[in-house]
């Protein structure tokens, strides 16, 4: 059954996994997924290790938190 990975900035509060893991979790249960067959697996990355547009995230979004 499904397993979703999601890839996070570090810092990402516990409210806001368990937000995502229930988003996620219940878009797929409407499409007939059991939510028991859902694995949702959260990781963080820290923003000096995640590159977009070719500079690092901890210089791109400095005054960008996690929620």
């Amino acid at each position: 059954m499904p397993v979703v990975h999601v890839y996070v900035w570090k810092g990402f509060s516990d409210n806001a996994k368990k937000r995502v893991i229930d988003g996620i979790t219940k878009t797929f249960t409407e499409i007939g997924v059991p939510k028991e067959a859902v694995s949702v697996i959260i990781q963080e990355i820290p923003k000096d290790s995640w590159g977009i547009g070719g500079e690092q995230a901890s210089e791109k979004f400095k005054d960008v938190q996690p929620p």
